[in-house]
């Protein structure tokens, strides 16, 4: 068995999503509750539209060209992937955790970023495309 073999489908999903930076195919990856956990934000995201305005920023922000996944573990329904890349010349590093349901779809996804250098960046980064994004949705 190859090591995509091995990858969970949710998984391959979401790697394809996130190469293409493809917001449009979050939707179909995401469960209707998924929820999402910022580095940044104390209270958790809940909701589809708001995960996917978090991941698409995100994709603008952190998935550059130097953007790679160098390590992963698999659970029955869960990853770990650690995550490194370079944003204004400050290496970022961190995991996305994330757990599916049955049907291969997102149901929570944690990012945890280092080091403080890198994390008040990205926080300032998101909030500055987040706020380009326009109002929240509801």
């Amino acid at each position: 068995m190859s090591a995509a073999d091995a990858m969970p489908a949710a998984i391959r999903h979401w790697h394809a999503v996130a190469a293409a930076r493809d917001v449009a195919g979050l939707e179909a990856l995401l469960a209707a509750d998924a929820v999402f956990e910022s580095p940044v934000v104390h209270t958790p995201q809940v909701g589809r539209a708001i995960v996917m305005r978090y991941l698409a920023a995100a994709f603008q922000v952190l998935n550059n060209e130097g953007f790679h996944y160098p390590n992963q573990w698999f659970g029955a329904r869960s990853a770990v992937l650690e995550f490194a890349t370079e944003i204004d010349g400050i290496a970022v590093n961190g995991i996305d955790m994330i757990t599916w349901d049955e049907a291969d779809r997102i149901i929570h996804f944690k990012v945890m970023i280092r080091p403080l250098k890198a994390i008040n960046l990205v926080y300032e980064k998101m909030r500055e495309t987040l706020t380009a994004m326009g109002p929240r949705p509801a």
